[in-house]
């Protein structure tokens, strides 16, 4: 297991194979990811506690917030936009793809590199 202190709280990589990764990400209230996206890495999240605004690229390439709430779950194919956004405290399961490093940062609130292939 690696926990991994994040500007927005922490990322607890508890499985980590050669076809997924298993995380926990604990997202502080008022904090939020950066806007993102992935070239290959695929993900889906599911929200354990807390409530979450998540903005996410819909098919016309429009950015979309949907309010999550705990029990919600959502797919991140390669290549859409998003970004979480911490209402309460939050905890978030996420299973994804091995591609640890496939993150282009478009915007970051904490500074840092867009595009600098660093984890969420």
């Amino acid at each position: 297991m690696n926990i991994v202190t994040k500007p927005w709280g922490r990322e607890i990589i508890f499985a980590v194979t050669k076809d997924y990764v298993g995380k926990i990400l604990e997202i502080t209230k008022g904090h939020q990811l950066s806007l993102q996206f992935h070239k290959v890495k695929e993900e889906t999240i599911y929200l354990r506690s807390g409530k979450m605004r998540f903005v996410f690229e819909d098919e016309g390439g429009n950015l979309k917030e949907h309010i999550l709430n705990p029990g919600d779950a959502f797919h991140i194919p390669p290549k859409k936009k998003h970004r979480m956004i911490a209402e309460e405290d939050c905890e978030v399961f996420e299973v994804s793809t091995p591609h640890l490093e496939d993150v282009v940062r478009l915007e970051d609130s904490y500074g840092r590199v867009p595009g600098n292939g660093s984890t969420s």
